[in-house]
């Protein structure tokens, strides 16, 4: 099989040429991020390499006994714009995948329905909190494609992160970390009632 270049999506090091992705990054200091248990943001421009440097690390975890990592695309929900309903339906659809195809557990999956009746604004953070109890080591979650939500889908995923951060790591992620082109921690949204947040 002939390699080749690559530029668009993440590197497959069997089909394309690329720099060790864990050379790109400063390995240390995120293994160091995750030992303290941080949830932080990854911003870059796109076809700069994050979603493969993310997905080498994901691996990179899993092949160590410390932690159970996963990478998980949330663009998909960027089509439900403000319906939280609709994006909860993806989170927690994306979650279940990962789930069953990096971990042969699809305990998400089966409970899916169950979740998504406790309301769009617990569904995530209750498939999040199930996971990591199902799961022996602490989890490590990825989150790519975070700035695809607007509005009140992004609000909502944050709200739920935020809720489950004093569960962790036995009951909720150790370290989730937010990716995307634009840095989460910079948005100003206006709600409807004049609401900055």
């Amino acid at each position: 099989m002939h390699k080749h270049f690559n530029t668009a999506g993440p590197n497959i090091a069997a089909l394309h040429y690329q720099i060790d992705p864990l050379a790109r990054i400063d390995l240390p200091n995120l293994l160091d991020l995750i030992a303290q248990q941080r949830y932080f943001v990854l911003h870059a421009p796109r076809q700069t390499g994050k979603t493969t440097c993310l997905m080498a690390l994901r691996d990179y975890l899993n092949r160590h006994d410390d932690y159970a990592a996963l990478y998980v695309n949330i663009e998909g929900a960027q089509a439900a714009r403000g319906d939280v309903a609709s994006a909860a339906q993806v989170l927690v659809g994306q979650l279940a995948v990962q789930a069953t195809l990096l971990f042969g557990l699809d305990i998400v999956e089966t409970q899916r329905a169950d979740l998504l009746a406790r309301g769009p604004y617990e569904a995530f953070a209750s498939a999040l909190r199930l996971l990591s109890g199902a799961l022996a080591k602490p989890v490590v979650l990825f989150l790519d494609e975070v700035d695809a939500l607007v509005g009140d889908t992004l609000i909502s995923l944050l709200r739920q992160i935020r809720a489950g951060y004093t569960d962790r790591p036995k009951h909720f992620p150790q370290t989730i970390v937010l990716c995307g082109v634009r840095d989460v921690r910079d948005y100003r949204m206006t709600m409807a009632d004049g609401e900055v947040i």
